[in-house]
């Protein structure tokens, strides 16, 4: 008959040394699993008379029973131990301050954008916003630039083959939207527009809104009405605009459209340089041949234009004395501008 004693204290002193799951397993597969010893007293009853099978059944069973209590325990006390680790792995010191992150904030430029938008959206304007990368016949030619007009030399215009280029103003918008829209229209272009140009107030890139009226009976006079309503909305409820003589070619009568001094209020300083004016954007009737380029009746519908620096009006909103500044992404620089 099989030594119970001798296979008690051997189980004993293996499940002893047991401390993880990974041993637990392997203490299965010697002791309990198909191939163990446990199993291998069980196919042992074949070679047992017949008479003493019986009680050599009970005695199997009885050290399986053992042998299986053993093990649940062992299991057990492993997983707990491997819960408690997990936990205190995994505690939070609800009492240990937090690492605070700075809160992001709008760019200026984006600032200044909405803020633009939002007015002249308030006056019943749409958002358009046109490719990019124009031909010749949007940025130039239906607006009515002659083509020995100097804009279009290479000093002034990244040209990308013989017909298209970087726009150089959002005003091909006002092509697109005339072409795929009838009167009344009454819509704002924003974007990026290239010319080569750089210096403090000037850069190669930059930001451009284009404004859109088309109806019929149309003046200068509701230009400057619009651009009163913004320059109050964007500086001060006392900011007023005035009207200068200018020429584009794709407005006639043109203007450049001067804002009264926010800072010192028309009396003279240093940012509108003693004149108590300071120029905004320039703007116009829309020119009848571009009415025309577009199958709009000039005769029947007139319409206005106007284009705003979106960098201009943020530098002089802000007091930011050099464009560079509002791309170069300095962090110290942005954090002035938190709402």
């Amino acid at each position: 008959m099989f030594n119970a004693d001798e296979l008690k204290k051997l189980f004993l002193d293996d499940i002893e040394v047991v401390k993880n799951d990974l041993q637990l397993s392997e203490f299965w597969k010697k002791y309990l699993g198909k191939t163990g010893k446990v199993q291998g007293l069980m196919n042992g009853i074949k070679d047992v008379a017949k008479e003493e099978k019986k009680a050599y059944g009970q005695f199997v069973n009885e050290v399986k029973v053992w042998a299986q209590n053993l093990y649940d325990e062992k299991k057990a006390g492993i997983e707990k131990a491997m819960l408690e680790a997990r936990y205190e792995k995994e505690t939070v010191d609800v009492t240990v301050p937090v690492k605070s992150r700075p809160v992001g904030n709008l760019h200026p430029l984006t600032s200044v954008k909405y803020e633009m938008m939002n007015v002249f959206s308030g006056m019943g304007f749409e958002v358009f916003e046109g490719p990019e990368i124009e031909d010749d016949d949007h940025n130039f030619t239906r607006l009515n630039v002659l083509k020995d007009h100097p804009s279009r030399d290479m000093q002034d215009t990244f040209w990308l083959t013989d017909d298209l280029l970087l726009r150089t103003h959002t005003s091909p918008g006002q092509i697109r939207v005339m072409d795929a829209k009838k009167p009344p229209i009454k819509v704002l272009v924003p974007g990026k527009v290239f010319r080569s140009d750089s210096d403090a107030t000037h850069s190669p890139m930059f930001s451009q809104m284009e404004g859109l009226v088309v109806d019929k009976h149309i003046t200068l006079c509701d230009l400057q009405g619009m651009l009163d309503e913004f320059v109050k909305n964007m500086f001060s409820d006392a900011a007023k605009t005035r009207l200068r003589p200018s020429y584009f070619p794709f407005t006639e009568p043109s203007v450049e459209v001067d804002v009264s001094c926010f800072k010192c209020g028309g009396c003279g300083c240093s940012l509108c340089k003693g004149t108590g004016w300071i120029e905004v954007l320039g703007g116009g009737v829309v020119n009848k041949k571009v009415l025309e380029n577009c199958g709009i009746d000039s005769n029947e519908y007139s319409g206005l234009a106007f284009g705003i620096g979106i960098e201009r009006i943020a530098m002089l909103k802000y007091g930011i004395n050099h464009m560079g500044k509002l791309f170069e992404n300095d962090v110290e620089f942005l954090k002035q501008f938190k709402a």
